[in-house]
């Protein structure tokens, strides 16, 4: 909770997608520290699905969530959806924290293993993602959905495609 509070009073209020010439120059790490100093806005689907980046390292990155009654299914637990996307952005953030300035990436392919359900019982869980390997064109990565309790909820994988990101004198 202490870690989302420090984020929390950084942010931007508006959310927004990053301008290119905010991120230009920038390796993947800077982007994601700038994130957390409230440089740069946090994406829309944090507040959508309540999760936010709590930290960023080379190679790492941790995002924390809160799963809510709005993210249930109709089994009474949360989606599993909600579970992927956790991962998906500790994964790939993961990635682009290994990134230097000018490379971008995109997801190939992810798969995500839910060993135990969530409710709203479990008031906020973390999704841990670490580079296992980056490369000039793929990077893969692993991530760790855990509870405050320190039970595990779900691990994920994913490949990533790495390339070339057009600069503000290269049209997109």
């Amino acid at each position: 909770m202490a870690d989302e509070a420090a984020v929390r009073a950084t942010l931007i209020t508006e959310l927004g997608i990053a301008r290119r010439e905010q991120i230009d120059g920038r390796s993947g790490l800077e982007v994601m520290q700038a994130m957390l100093a409230g440089e740069l806005p946090p994406p829309p689907i944090a507040l959508t699905l309540d999760f936010l980046l709590v930290r960023a390292a080379f190679g790492e990155a941790v995002f924390q969530g809160k799963p809510g009654f709005a993210h249930y299914n109709p089994l009474g637990s949360v989606h599993g959806g909600w579970f992927a996307t956790l991962l998906d952005s500790a994964l790939g953030c993961a990635v682009h924290t290994a990134l230097p300035a000018g490379r971008g990436y995109t997801t190939l392919e992810i798969k995500v293993n839910l060993v135990r359900a969530l409710t709203v019982k479990v008031p906020l869980v973390r999704a841990i993602g670490k580079v296992v390997h980056a490369g000039r064109q793929v990077a893969t990565a692993e991530a760790s959905l855990v509870g405050h309790d320190g039970k595990l909820y779900a691990h994920a994988s994913t490949t990533c495609l790495v390339f070339e990101m057009p600069t503000l004198s290269q049209p997109m």
